[in-house]
């Protein structure tokens, strides 16, 4: 399987269980891994036989910058659900969503959960 990784994308979201998340909103990172086939696009350079970044890029800014949820957890399963049904050539995703700056005591760089949906062999 070839993977198309789309990195460290920047999203401000309004999620969190904390009123002050709903409220004043925070940063949010996401990476996620589309499981494709790429041999037919790398032999043909033609677009339709991939994905394209931009859109994927739409769909996740949509879902993280649109309807707060209470569970990054729940954010990522939206993500994963939209990619497989909105691009027909992946077989899999992993979204690895973070939250940098979550309202809770420590020293930590950030906090991050990790969904993997589809096919990913």
């Amino acid at each position: 399987m070839d993977f198309i990784h789309v990195n460290d994308m920047e999203f401000y979201g309004y999620h969190g269980v904390f009123p002050e998340e709903t409220k004043l909103g925070q940063r949010f990172r996401m990476t996620v891994s589309l499981a494709v086939d790429l041999k037919i696009a790398g032999e043909t350079d033609d677009l339709k036989h991939t994905v394209h970044y931009g859109e994927v890029y739409e769909a996740c800014k949509a879902i993280v910058e649109g309807e707060p949820k209470k569970l990054v957890e729940a954010v990522a399963e939206e993500v994963t659900a939209r990619l497989l049904t909105q691009f027909p050539l992946v077989k899999g995703v992993r979204v690895q969503l973070i939250k940098p700056d979550p309202p809770i005591p420590g020293h930590y760089k950030s906090v991050a959960i990790e969904l993997t949906r589809g096919e990913f062999a």
